[in-house]
């Protein structure tokens, strides 16, 4: 398993060491630590910068740690290189960025160093893949995404999982490692471990942690990091999943089966009422009806969200999911009443 745990920021030579000093016995394969912060908004505090670089060094030589932190752009990818990190990560921002990409790649171009590249703030698997492609591209074979969640808006976390995501770029590129980072998914110490038990049993594999000696007192994000006893708690408890294990399990088959036919019906159905959402466009162009309905919308979000209840079904889950629906029954009904009558 990919561990990489530290504190958000350096903050200091003291809290840096301390940190390290008691993980360094948890099997942690990357020291983290940030050194640029840029905030969203200016006058916070913006990280140690070059003064780190030195903190993070003697880390490495004292605890035989691998050494990583964020950066931005090329500058801080040769400080990097110069002072012998293991690992640097590509953050939220950046990773949207085609033009900063490709600088920061062409900085380490073949280089031996580890690449983390966490997923861009919206959705856009395009984008996550074409950065890990640039870095591919100028031969930087160490390459791990990072699941970092994403700025929706949500009612529990501080990003939103939207674990489809994830799992399709697992799909599409099952060679990279992929990890998550429950700190930022969660923004709550208290509910990173739900979310890092969520991800290993789902199969990916490592967790990007962030631990602070003393995270009341941290100067960035201290709601988010756990103390490193919390830390210690939390990796002896992972659930043990056995990547190797042979899947051809009987009952897994016959289960997975039903599902098979459960999913042929439910297109079927869709594809029953795409038909009936075709009907009803051509009775609104008849008679000069504009397509969105907003009182009939509602009562379809009020009916299905009791239905789920009743149904032991996340409510927010089949409202994400009739939304999408409702969207292409919208373009279905545009097609037939844009139709020229020629």
């Amino acid at each position: 398993m990919i561990l990489v745990c530290g504190p958000c920021s350096a903050e200091s030579f003291e809290q840096v060491y301390q940190t390290a000093q008691c993980i360094k016995d948890l099997g942690i394969t990357y020291f983290r630590a940030g050194l640029w912060k840029p905030r969203t908004r200016p006058g916070g505090f913006e990280g140690v910068k070059e003064q780190g670089l030195t903190w993070l060094s003697r880390v490495k030589k004292d605890f035989n740690l691998k050494i990583c932190t964020e950066i931005a752009n090329p500058y801080m990818a040769e400080q990097c290189l110069e002072n012998g990190f293991d690992a640097v990560w590509i953050g939220a921002r950046t990773t949207q960025n085609p033009f900063l990409i490709e600088d920061i790649a062409q900085s380490l171009d073949k280089s031996n160093i580890t690449v983390m590249v966490k997923n861009p703030l919206n959705p856009d698997i395009a984008l996550w893949l074409g950065a890990i492609e640039r870095f591919e591209k100028h031969g930087i074979k160490n390459i791990i995404a990072v699941h970092r969640g994403f700025s929706l808006s949500i009612n529990k976390y501080r990003q939103t999982p939207l674990w489809r995501i994830p799992l399709e770029l697992k799909r599409l590129r099952n060679d990279i490692p992929i990890i998550c980072d429950p700190s930022h998914i969660s923004g709550k110490a208290n509910l990173v471990r739900e979310i890092a038990f969520n991800a290993i049993s789902t199969g990916f594999d490592g967790l990007m942690i962030e631990t602070h000696i003393n995270p009341s007192a941290a100067l960035t994000d201290k709601d988010q990091q756990l103390n490193t006893n919390q830390l210690k708690q939390l990796l002896q408890n992972l659930p043990i999943i056995d990547k190797n294990k042979n899947e051809d399990i009987e009952e897994l088959g016959l289960l997975r089966k039903q599902i098979n036919d459960i999913d042929n019906s439910i297109i079927e159905f869709l594809s029953e009422r795409m038909a009936v959402s075709r009907k009803i466009a051509q009775v609104k162009k008849n008679k000069n009806l504009q397509i969105f309905q907003s009182k009939r919308w509602q009562e379809v979000l009020e009916s299905i969200t009791e239905n789920a209840k009743n149904n032991d079904l996340e409510t927010s889950f089949v409202k994400e999911l009739y939304e999408i629906i409702h969207q292409e029954s919208i373009q279905q009904q545009n097609i037939i009443i844009n139709k020229s009558k020629d």
